[in-house]
């Protein structure tokens, strides 16, 4: 099995499918002029058409590393977290503050999935 590489330029692909794995590179909100929730939304839908391209779904997501740049804003990401994220297929998540490459973006999401059988 070769493997697949999706949304591609010369620095990166916005994910690729590695045997059975999904990786995503981090993602972030195309309109950066939204509060922390609607970052994280804009975010989730993207990662929704990223998982389809790739032949899965968030029911299959199997770890989730998500960077903040301020932890008074995590309510908001959770609420969004917490109503997408399918109940009892939550994946393994880390959550912490940092830097994003520009300073208008609040939250960053990268993660990896598995194929479904």
């Amino acid at each position: 099995m070769s493997d697949r590489y999706i949304d591609s330029n010369h620095r990166m692909s916005q994910a690729v499918v590695h045997g059975s794995t999904v990786y995503l590179a981090g993602q972030v909100a195309p309109d950066a002029s939204a509060g922390m929730r609607g970052q994280t939304e804009q975010i989730l839908q993207g990662i929704d058409r990223l998982l389809a391209e790739a032949g899965t779904d968030k029911s299959h997501i199997l770890s989730a590393t998500i960077w903040v740049t301020d932890m008074a804003e995590f309510s908001e990401m959770n609420a969004a977290w917490d109503a997408w994220v399918v109940p009892g297929r939550t994946p393994a998540r880390a959550c912490v503050t940092g830097n994003l490459a520009m300073p208008e973006w609040k939250v960053e999401i990268m993660m990896m999935a598995a194929l479904p059988a």
